[in-house]
């Protein structure tokens, strides 16, 4: 009898345990994809600006961080100053169009590559973070900009219906 009602208490508490999970299941469901998909555009944006922002003076590109593509990035095909220039100028163009929502594909692929370059040939032992940021840019490439977006006012880049 004691077996019984054991089996009986824990089907019962498996039971809630689910109802529970699909409950709490259904209320993430109501979480707009408009605030999925401007988190997805702006957290990863801002660490690009911020790191933009540490290799610039005024307008003119800091010497250290020309030393630091030459002696630390040191990535390959891409000669150190062209890089610091490329990398400089993506950094502080793409996370602007990507919050403004403005050619948000375009310029999440673009950091999504960088995030790439950064992980193979400079900090490979960051996979936690720039996997992190490769999602966020992921879903925005994906599943695009969303309604508080450029892209979306202007048309450029409307939902699937």
């Amino acid at each position: 009898m004691t077996h019984s009602v054991n089996t009986s208490s824990a089907q019962g508490v498996v039971a809630r345990s689910r109802a529970l999970i699909r409950h709490a299941n259904a209320l993430a469901g109501h979480i707009p994809q408009d605030l999925v998909q401007i988190a997805a555009r702006v957290f990863p944006a801002v660490v690009f600006w911020q790191s933009a922002r540490t290799k610039v003076e005024g307008f003119s590109i800091k010497d250290s961080t020309y030393f630091l593509f030459e002696h630390v990035y040191a990535l390959p095909l891409v000669p150190p100053a062209p890089a610091a220039v490329l990398a400089t100028v993506a950094e502080h163009v793409l996370p602007v169009l990507l919050i403004l929502g403005l050619f948000s594909r375009i310029s999440a692929l673009g950091l999504l590559i960088m995030t790439a370059v950064i992980q193979i040939f400079v900090f490979p032992g960051a996979w936690v973070t720039h996997g992190l940021w490769a999602t966020a840019l992921l879903v925005t490439l994906a599943q695009g900009p969303g309604r508080l977006s450029l892209d979306y006012w202007l048309k450029l880049d409307l939902p699937k219906s």
